[in-house]
């Protein structure tokens, strides 16, 4: 089921996606689907995780990366086939071309976490580093694939990747069938298109409600304009959804089936990532928690049941520590602050006494004894704090304020 490029698109249907899932029997996993009771008791209804950070290479890409490459040509398939991404989609690529016996080359951006570049390579891809952002990787990729022949597989914006994505579709509805809204998150628009023309041909009563997150969200505007429009150096921490512009096919389906484009901020994602980790016992990263962060934004606005489609795992070890550091902050269970104190000997331990007293959590402490802005026999004190919450905060630095200690920040 290949999709020529040089004529028009003909409308993707649901027989597509059913053709896409007999494909991907044997080659992507039915992921599970786990009830959230904490997310239950927020909502009111019951709240169901899809756990595609399960999926084989960690993400749903995988679905559409096969769909896409098994469509190609005999002719196609020796030319090989070359993607640019920072992580999913070069991982789904690199497995599926392995699985399909096609040579792939992977363009990834100098500075990809390297977790992600010796998994593409795992999984049997050339990878080279290009570029220190994806606009100057996708260039290369595409230059490769003008130079060399080789295929350029897209990431969202191409019919029969579309299809692979919408089997995940299929899949909520066999697995929760009263379900009454799936949420989703959106970068370019492939998986939640996919989806959408999947279950609204089959449940045209299910609301699906995308997610962007706040500093990337091209999907808004471009809706009020009518067409896809650009965002300006997005950024959010959030990199599988981290896309300036809209597909164009992708664009179209979300226009037409997609109810509602909802956007989420760091702050929100960052605390989304730690209840998926500490109540889900789900490792997903920023781009797979963006559901649960629209639930967690405003959870009396969703009709149950619903399913909150977590899209991906594949989360550099690094980012995750400063994330659920992030997080915890936003949630009030971490706090730092800047202390000026009098530097004399006894200072500093009688400052922890009241910090003991108030029962926080002394993580790391610095002194700052050098600043020109010290007078004389004066230091500044950073402190990080364990908490117990947003009360907790409040109360700890109200005991200091009340020992004398002046915060600076």
């Amino acid at each position: 089921m290949s999709f020529g490029t040089s004529s028009p698109v003909r409308p993707l249907i649901l027989d597509d996606i059913r053709g896409a899932q007999k494909m991907l029997a044997g080659v992507a996993r039915t992921t599970a689907i786990e009830g959230s009771r904490y997310l239950t008791g927020l909502v009111g209804a019951p709240v169901l995780l899809k756990c595609e950070n399960l999926q084989r290479t960690g993400s749903f890409k995988l679905r559409g990366a096969y769909v896409r490459i098994a469509g190609l040509s005999p002719e196609e398939r020796a030319a090989g086939v070359v993607a640019a991404s920072a992580g999913n989609h070069a991982q789904g690529v690199a497995l599926a071309s392995t699985l399909l016996g096609v040579r792939s080359t992977v363009f990834m951006p100098i500075g990809a976490p390297l977790p992600k570049v010796a998994a593409t390579r795992e999984y049997g891809a050339e990878v080279r580093l290009h570029g220190h952002v994806v606009d100057e990787t996708l260039a290369a990729a595409q230059e490769y694939a003008y130079e060399t022949g080789a295929v350029f597989i897209h990431p969202f914006d191409h019919p029969d990747i579309i299809a692979g994505q919408g089997t995940v579709g299929l899949e909520i509805l066999e697995q929760c069938p009263e379900v009454r809204t799936i949420v989703v998150g959106i970068g370019g628009g492939g998986l939640a298109a996919g989806l959408a023309v999947a279950v609204k041909a089959l449940r045209p009563d299910v609301k699906v409600v995308g997610v962007q997150a706040e500093g990337a969200a091209a999907y808004p505007p471009s809706l009020r304009a009518g067409r896809p429009t650009s965002v300006d150096a997005p950024h959010t921490m959030a990199d599988g959804i981290k896309v300036g512009r809209p597909g164009d096919i992708p664009f179209q389906i979300v226009e037409e089936l997609v109810d509602e484009v909802r956007t989420v901020t760091e702050d929100e994602l960052s605390s989304a990532l730690l209840l998926c980790l500490e109540r889900a016992k789900m490792v997903v990263e920023p781009a797979g928690a963006s559901p649960v962060a629209a639930l967690l934004s405003d959870p009396a606005s969703f009709r149950g049941p619903v399913v909150a489609l977590l899209s991906g795992g594949n989360v550099d070890p690094l980012l995750m520590q400063r994330i659920l550091r992030h997080g915890m902050a936003a949630a009030g269970r971490y706090l730092s602050l800047r202390l000026r104190v009098t530097d004399r000997p006894g200072a500093l331990a009688t400052m922890l006494g009241v910090l003991s007293v108030a029962d926080a959590n002394v993580l790391d402490v610095s002194h700052v004894r050098t600043d020109p802005k010290l007078g004389l026999g004066e230091a500044d004190v950073e402190v990080h704090l364990e908490t117990k919450g947003p009360e907790h905060c409040v109360e700890v630095s109200t005991a200091l304020r009340r020992a004398g200690y002046t915060i600076l920040g």
